[in-house]
Parts: C-alpha cells; structure tokens; sequence
C-alpha cells in the first residue's frame, strides 16, 4: 500500500468518526453560489472563500477555465440545484501562465512521464514513447490573468444555457498574500441583467 493512501484512509477515518449532523446537509448548496476555480493545491476555496461543508458548489480544473465541463457543471449548479451566483477566481503564479498548446503537444508527443519545470520552461526527461493524442486538445493555456479571467467570465455570461440573471464576478487569488483581487472589467461583463 502507498504511503499517501495509508494517509489518506487515516485522516478519512478520524474524519468519518466526527462527522455528526453533516449527513444532513442538503443537496443543493445553503448559501446559492457556486465558485469555479483552479485546481492548484495552495488554493483553499473553503478558506478564501469562508464556506463550510454544503455551502457552495466549487468546480475546479487547471487554470480554473470556463471549459465546457465547467459551464456542464455550472448549468447543473443554477437548473438543479438553485445557485444563484457564480464566481470565476484564478490565481497569481498559475501553472497554466509557464506553457502553451504547441509546448504541451511537443512534450506529450515525446513522452508520457512528468516534465520538469526549469528557468526557461518546462523540458522532457522521460523516455517514449509519446502520443499525438494531445494535438487534438485546447490546453487553455494562459498568456494574461486578468484578461484569462474576463474572457471566463464572458464566455459564461454570453453562454445560451446561462440565464441573464445570474450575476458572474471575476477575481484573481493572490497566492503570496491570500486576498481576492476583483478583474477590473469582468464582474461588468458579468453582471446580472
């Protein structure tokens, strides 16, 4: 057994034994909103945001990009399950900023095992063989943040399966400081009409 599974089944087990009433949280979440953010592991949504078990919906995938499972998601969110707002929170420092479409497909061509980050970019060291499988998706790599952040917020806002009367803010995470930094512009395009 791995030493990360033997972690994770512990904590479950501390975890389970303290779970109380939390078996009776509802299905749709109390507090109506839904956050859409990236999936880097120095983000906390529940922190940042200040949510406790059942209080928001919170979709996450790398770069926290209004992909079409993330719009699925959110459609599910406000149809089903009654969220009244959405957030869209990128961050600084993003993983996502350090590569792009062509970088990924060269690398994924080359080889299947983990890349290395150096100064100038990330570099293959692992052995083929690769796949061009990779050639046939859009990455949503990240050039500017904040521009990052209003083109997801338009393209949520300006979806024909988002009701005009769900607003959409757009914030950028500070990692080094922890505050949410409003996108000058994208909680305008966002706006519930």
């Amino acid at each position: 057994m791995s030493q990360v599974r033997s972690e994770v089944l512990a904590s479950n087990r501390a975890y389970a034994t303290n779970f109380g009433d939390k078996g009776k949280l509802t299905l749709p979440p109390a507090r109506r909103f839904a956050i859409l953010t990236c999936m880097d592991a120095r983000l906390d949504p529940a922190k940042y945001a200040g949510l406790a078990e059942g209080d928001a919906h919170v979709i996450r995938n790398a770069g926290g990009r209004a992909s079409d499972d993330a719009i699925r998601s959110l459609v599910i969110s406000y149809k089903l399950l009654g969220t009244r707002e959405f957030f869209v929170i990128h961050h600084t420092d993003c993983g996502m900023e350090f590569f792009t479409n062509e970088v990924m497909r060269g690398l994924l061509a080359s080889s299947l095992e983990t890349a290395e980050l150096t100064p100038s970019g990330f570099r293959d060291v692992g052995h083929g063989p690769g796949s061009t499988a990779g050639e046939y998706i859009e990455w949503l790599t990240i050039r500017d943040q904040a521009q990052a952040v209003i083109d997801d917020v338009e393209r949520i806002r300006t979806h024909p399966l988002v009701p005009k009367s769900i607003p959409v803010f757009g914030f950028i995470y500070d990692v080094r400081s922890g505050k949410l930094i409003e996108v000058e512009g994208a909680s305008e395009i966002g706006k519930a009409a």
